[in-house]
């Protein structure tokens, strides 16, 4: 039998019915004269009772959620195997009254209701003590996996923090600054300072509010018009009201780096992105105009955000694609 994967072995129900049966059978197996005929139909009676309170409780037992599962077996439940099981049991009585009529249908009947009572409440608690271990088992192996996971999804996210192209761009960036005389070219040695100086402040942290990200943000994209000048244009326009909001750090930074990596990034064809927020979405969108050749990529940067909003913020990240832009709905907590 099984409830979304909890299994008891159908052996176990059938050799336990059994033996209940003749366990409850050993007083006619004791008296004098013995009667095999009484003693059959008696041991039957049990079994056959034993096994439909074994089926009735493990089919009806409830699709808990984690909630639930605190809660213990419910009362409620119980009374109403219990109230079942008196009806159950009262058939197979008249059964056996039919069967064996020299009984005494009065104190036999209360003999087997009782017995019927005392069986059901036992199997009941059994069945249920095993599912609610059989839950707890499962949502801690739940658990580990989520770790697991936030830690895989934060391992890819320092690969990319760190990314050696970046690091490479930018000092080939502050080489030409610096050849140059580019007067912005302490801005920039600053801006690059403050970048990684985010990135090994955050990294520690699952969230950060919005204002930090966007102090982040701002840092990322001085480095990145230095290099690409007015080839990228990125509007922001975030509600203040959001900043004190939480959201899994380098979040903005990762989508910005998605958008120049896949789209063509040129003064001929400025790659536009817009920032802004929208009730409680902050919103990237970008105008679509893919490289014709693509970059060699992994597949992981927005895999990577969906995961850490599903595990930290338990909400999901909306991602549209149309003909012309590309957008992406980030929830904030």
């Amino acid at each position: 039998m099984s409830t979304k994967n909890f299994n008891i072995s159908n052996k176990v129900i059938w050799l336990s019915s059994l033996v209940l049966g003749l366990l409850m059978a050993v007083p006619k197996i004791a008296e004098r004269p013995f009667n095999l005929y009484e003693t059959v139909v008696n041991c039957s009676v049990t079994a056959l009772f034993a096994l439909f309170v074994w089926y009735y409780n493990i089919y009806t037992l409830p699709k808990y959620t984690h909630r639930d599962i605190a809660k213990g077996f419910s009362v409620t439940r119980l009374i109403i195997s219990l109230v079942t099981g008196i009806g159950v049991m009262f058939l197979l009585a008249l059964l056996q009254q039919e069967l064996i009529a020299n009984l005494d249908f009065g104190p036999n009947m209360l003999m087997i209701e009782v017995r019927g009572v005392l069986v059901n409440v036992t199997f009941y608690m059994f069945i249920h003590f095993l599912y609610q271990n059989y839950l707890h088992q499962k949502v801690s192996i739940e658990l580990e996996r989520t770790k697991m996971d936030n830690l895989a999804a934060q391992y890819e996210l320092l690969k990319q923090q760190v990314n050696p192209h970046f690091l490479f761009n930018s000092l080939n960036t502050l080489k030409y600054m610096v050849e140059s005389n580019d007067r912005h070219s302490v801005d920039f040695i600053l801006k690059l300072s403050d970048f990684y100086r985010f990135t090994l402040e955050s990294r520690k942290c699952d969230l950060i509010p919005v204002s930090e990200e966007l102090n982040t943000l701002e840092a990322y994209i001085f480095l990145q018009k230095a290099r690409f000048e007015d080839g990228l244009d990125i509007s922001i326009n975030i509600d203040k009201a959001l900043y004190a909001s939480s959201m899994p750090p380098f979040t903005l930074q990762l989508l910005i780096e998605n958008c120049i990596k896949h789209n063509i990034v040129s003064l001929e064809k400025p790659l536009k992105v817009r920032i802004y927020s929208d009730n409680r979405f902050i919103i990237v969108e970008n105008r679509i105009q893919l490289k014709r050749t693509k970059e060699a990529s992994a597949g992981v940067g927005l895999e990577n955000i969906k995961q850490r909003y599903l595990h930290l913020l338990d909400k999901q990240v909306i991602i549209e694609s149309g003909d012309t832009n590309f957008t992406i709905k980030l929830p904030v907590a």
